[in-house]
Order: structure tokens, then sequence, then C-alpha cells
């Protein structure tokens, strides 16, 4: 009867630890100490051979029974644990449905890259072709093909990054106008937009990467004048209606005359780009007979339109991807 005693001790000590663990952890200790190969009832199972012939049937099936016992008491308690960490997950996750909801925000599209748009959108209203051409470039298109050959002095003011001594990052995207021209028939009206770089240090009007629009016309009887009718159009529907255009003489190697053109916006008079008609050496390296065709040719900065008329007084504001910046847009 000893033993009997001892199990029936053995029982409630072991169910007094299952009901006061409280992390799984501890339970897999204890079932491991009681129920395990190497456990207290593996043991005692080992002593039956010990015990009196005539009490060893029932020690060993109050044996089997606290074995049963002690696995459903674990099982209850694991199933507890289980719940209890579902119940604080669960707590900690909960929604408060009466909470207002929260607005997604919608993305839109840099304000470069809508200036950008309108701006080929009005061209391609007039006939304009769209292209796109190489940011890497050769000196051969960047500047010899648009009559600036080595040690010009126009390329002082076109310093950029050079990948070899051949090539370097476009300063310019007229350098795909001298691509575009070559073996096709006139007439051609094209657009040409994209990065361009020059090593220009970084303030409020200044930076190495900008973006650039380049067109040209080329044709039979081509003048200065299609290239006024097409700037100052442009002008109205850019700037608006009552936008007005002037021009004023200035150099440009490529063009021959050049012009500066100037739009009136906001009671003042803004600079937008050089302009003029190609200069016939430019014609004939494309392989275009210059007594036969004329051609003019226009390019300007995309940020300066777009600060001139948002208002936006650093250009660096574009580059800082700041959202309260760019939500104004």
């Amino acid at each position: 009867m000893d033993a009997h005693l001892d199990l029936e001790k053995l029982g409630r000590e072991a169910e007094g630890a299952i009901a006061a663990t409280k992390e799984p952890e501890d339970l897999e200790r204890i079932r491991r100490h009681y129920l395990g190969r190497r456990g207290v009832l593996a043991g005692l199972t080992a002593r039956l051979p010990q015990i009196d012939a005539p009490e060893r049937p029932e020690y060993g099936q109050r044996l089997n029974a606290l074995r049963d016992r002690l696995i459903q008491a674990i099982d209850d308690k694991e199933a507890s644990l289980r719940l209890r960490a579902t119940s604080t997950r669960l707590d900690a996750e909960k929604i408060d449905v009466t909470l207002p909801g929260r607005r997604r925000r919608l993305g839109r599209r840099h304000i470069l890259g809508r200036t950008l748009q309108e701006v080929q959108d009005i061209f391609l209203g007039m006939g304009f072709e769209i292209v796109e051409g190489p940011e890497v470039e050769s000196e051969e298109f960047n500047f010899e093909r648009l009559n600036m050959p080595r040690d010009h002095p126009a390329r002082d003011a076109q310093d950029s990054f050079y990948i070899t001594d051949d090539l370097l990052l476009r300063t310019q995207s007229t350098a795909v106008d001298a691509r575009i021209m070559i073996g096709r028939p006139p007439p051609m009206r094209v657009l040409t937009t994209g990065r361009c770089y020059r090593r220009d240090a970084s303030d409020p009007t200044h930076m190495p990467i900008f973006h650039q629009v380049d067109g040209f016309m080329v044709g039979e009887r081509i003048t200065m004048a299609d290239l006024k009718g097409v700037l100052a159009a442009f002008a109205r529907q850019f700037f608006g209606p009552a936008t007005a255009t002037k021009f004023v003489p200035s150099y440009f190697p490529f063009t021959e005359p050049s012009a500066e053109t100037l739009v009136s916006f906001r009671g003042t008079w803004m600079e937008l780009g050089g302009c003029g008609m190609f200069h016939p050496r430019v014609l004939e390296v494309a392989g275009l007979d210059p007594e036969r065709y004329s051609a003019f040719a226009f390019g300007w900065g995309v940020e300066r339109p777009a600060m001139v008329r948002y208002g936006i007084p650093d250009l660096r504001l574009f580059w800082e991807n700041d959202l309260r910046f760019l939500g104004q847009f």
C-alpha cells in the first residue's frame, strides 16, 4: 500500500505543477520530467518486477491510470495556454470599428513629368513627332555635327561628365536632332525630350541634371517666320492666350541667325530658350542639301518654365522628394 500512496502523492504533485504552469516551455519540461523516456513514470514502470507478485497487477493498473491522468492534464493545460495566447493576440490586433477610416493617399506624376507631358501634347497637336535618344552620347553627335569642333570655345559652357575620351553624358538634347536627320527625307517635324547633364554646381537655379525640350523642322522654304509662329503658338497654349512673345539676337554655333525666345508672364519677360535657323554645315553633315532645304531649331529647359508658371523659387526642390512640396501640384 505504501507504493499506492506514493503514486497518489506523485499524481497530486504533478497535477499541481501542471496547473501552476504559465508558459508552453515550462509545460514541455514537466511532460518530459514525468512522461519522458527517462521520466519518473518510466522509472516506476521499470521497478515493477520488484513489487510483490500479489500487488503487482493492481500497481501496474494504477501506474497506467496515473499516466493517463497526467497526459490528459497536460493536454488540457496546453489547450488552455494556446487559447490564452490566441486571446492575447486578438486583443492586441483588434480593430476599433468606431474609429474613422484611413483615407488612402493616391500617388501622382511628378510636376516635371506632368510639365514635360503637357509640352509634348502641345507639339503633338502641331504635327511634331516625339523622339527620344541616348543619354550617353559621342562627341561627334553632341558637338561636332552641331558645328562645334574640338577646341571650339562654345564647349566651355557645356562641360560634361565623360565616360571615355569620346563618350559623355549628353549636354543637350539637340544631339538627338543630329541623329534623326541622317537618312530621313524631309519634311521633318521632330521634338526630342529627356535628361541632359552638365557639370554645374548645385544652387537655386542650376543642377548637374536637367530636362530639355528640343525641336526642329526641316523642309523647303522653312523660314524664321515659321519658327516664330510655332513658338508663339506654344507660348499661348502653355502660359495662357494673352502671352506675348519676342525674340532678341543671340549666338549658337549650330544656328544662324540665332535668337533667344522671351515670353511675357505675370507682368515680366522670361527667357524661354534659344532658337534659330540650322547652320548650313549642320544640314550638310546630315546629308541634306542646304541649297534646297532649310530648317529651324529651338530648345529650352523644362524646369525653368515650371518654376515660373508655379512660382517655385528653388530648382533643388524638384529633386528633394519632399511630399509637402510635391503634394502642392
